[in-house]
């Protein structure tokens, strides 16, 4: 079999940030890096759960919302996935800023947290999720959409 893409990456090399992980088409695949790939700490399910709903309900309700394909966790729990069309790389980065600034201060029940709605509602952190969302946003705010390359 050949090797997927994402494992092309040479994750070694990879930090915390944003990165364009690939383009299919018009489709872009943003990596939204939030830990050090292979150092001890990653998100925990109900970090990465509850930051989940959180982000997919706020871009998908956000300006650029027609734009926004999937908002979805990393199987390694250290960051996301966000695809896009036709944002620019600075839109895709104001988006996801946004996301996080909106993540980092949300307050009530999180979005779609019931068992009607969820497959596993009971999993869930939101002062851990909110926290991580507080962690990410320097780094996320300190890009300027240039340098979102690998």
């Amino acid at each position: 079999m050949e090797r997927i893409a994402s494992f092309c990456v040479d994750h070694t090399k990879l930090d915390r940030g944003m990165y364009l992980s690939r383009q299919d088409g018009d489709v872009l695949t943003w990596d939204i890096r939030m830990k050090k790939p292979n150092h001890g700490d990653y998100l925990t399910t109900g970090a990465a759960h509850t930051l989940e709903h959180l982000f997919a309900t706020y871009a998908r309700n956000s300006a650029f919302k027609d734009s926004v394909i999937y908002v979805g966790p990393m199987g390694c729990r250290t960051g996301f996935y966000l695809l896009t069309r036709g944002l620019t790389p600075a839109e895709a980065l104001e988006l996801t800023v946004e996301s996080f600034r909106f993540m980092a201060g949300f307050e009530g029940a999180v979005p779609g947290a019931s068992e009607v709605e969820c497959g596993n509602y009971r999993d869930m952190d939101l002062p851990a999720a909110k926290a991580e969302a507080a962690a990410m946003l320097p780094v996320l705010e300190a890009l300027t959409g240039d340098e979102l390359h690998y």
